[in-house]
């Protein structure tokens, strides 16, 4: 199967974060992994609750969380001549119970990548048991760790950027996620949460996409009868983080599952999806993606245009060719810097000169 290619969200860090609400849902692995680790609590906190809400209740009383950041060998022994028993991948959940020199002894999930039911409990009771071992300490992140979420949040970067090139190396993007999903588990009062949360939410958006694409749905007209993305994680950055970039990122992304697959001639559907875009863009006026809702909903109203002009309907066709030209009005008042204005006015610039915005319309 071939790898993804991730396409990278806009990066904005500049401004200030708030306060990490909490992490996505709890975690049972300290008490899989031994008797004598007490069971992980996490809850959703609001900034204005309680400070001491949103991080793990009960750290394992015999270890600490942790991660690692390269593919690293499990060993039976303290020994790089005992026999592997296993690998764990980067980003996975561990929990180092022991040290012995330049030697840790883990508890380590390493059950397959996360697939569509990764919304459910990483450990549960259809979830193998993670498995016991040694490792050496290299590139191990502990909750411990200083600036443990930076590494970390740098680490899942690195693997994002390596992911969006196209033909880009196997697992790539998963790692990118997992690690992602550490920074938030194991970080909860991090500055990096709410990014962290929405990148990992994003890259298994563009994977189930990636995925709902190649099925004979993909081509349905009606949003419903196609595959549609999980919408848990997206929902859950909405949510806990709400007013900030990644929520308004989050809820644009919503949008795909109420798209058409395929318009199959019917201006129903750009003109239906050209609501879609206006009615964000009313939501979420702030949002870094305004600008290019905006030009979502004026193309597709430029589309509809030619296909009521290509079945002979004047009417029709004036009517989503002049709504077209009142939003990049719009656009050029409140974004006259963007490029997705620019790219607006070629679209208008089009239908002014005759030309065809719409490949699919009948010249």
């Amino acid at each position: 199967m071939k790898e993804t290619q991730i396409v990278r969200p806009a990066l904005r860090r500049t401004g200030p974060f708030l306060r990490p609400i909490s992490v996505m849902r709890a975690l049972s692995l300290a008490r899989l992994a031994a008797p004598g680790l007490a069971v992980v609590v996490v809850s959703f906190a609001l900034p204005a609750a309680n400070a001491q809400r949103g991080r793990f209740e009960r750290p394992p009383a015999n270890g600490v969380y942790a991660t690692c950041l390269r593919q690293t060998e499990l060993y039976s022994t303290a020994s790089q001549d005992s026999a592997p028993i296993s690998e764990v991948m980067p980003g996975r959940e561990m929990v180092v119970v022991d040290k012995n020199g330049k030697w840790l002894r883990v508890f380590a999930n390493t059950d397959p990548p996360d697939n569509r039911d990764s919304d459910q409990p990483e450990f549960g009771s259809d979830a193998p048991p993670p498995i016991s071992g040694w490792m050496i300490d290299q590139d191990i992140v502990t909750t411990n760790t200083l600036n443990g979420d930076l590494i970390v949040f740098g680490a899942a970067d690195a693997a994002e950027d390596a992911a969006s090139v196209p033909d880009p190396p196997p697992g790539m993007a998963e790692q990118a996620r997992l690690l992602y999903r550490r920074v938030v588990l194991m970080f909860p009062q991090s500055r990096f949460v709410a990014e962290a949360m929405y990148r990992a939410a994003y890259i298994r958006w563009q994977e189930q996409k990636a995925d709902a694409a190649t099925l004979p749905s993909a081509h349905e007209k009606q949003a419903y009868l196609r595959e549609q993305m999980d919408e848990n994680e997206m929902k859950a950055v909405m949510k806990y983080f709400p007013n900030t970039p990644w929520a308004d990122d989050a809820a644009f992304d919503l949008i795909d599952n109420k798209l058409c697959g395929d318009w199959q001639g019917s201006e129903q559907c750009p003109e239906k999806e050209t609501d879609y875009y206006l009615e964000y863009v009313h939501d979420y006026p702030n949002s870094p993606k305004a600008a290019e809702a905006l030009y979502d909903a004026l193309w597709r109203q430029a589309s509809a245009g030619d296909m009521w002009a290509a079945d002979g309907n004047a009417k029709k066709a004036q009517q989503d060719r002049d709504h077209a030209r009142g939003i990049l009005t719009s656009m050029e008042q409140r974004f006259p810097d963007s490029s997705w204005t620019a790219r607006g006015a070629e679209v208008v610039f089009k239908i002014d000169q005759g030309i065809a915005v719409y490949a699919g319309a009948r010249e």
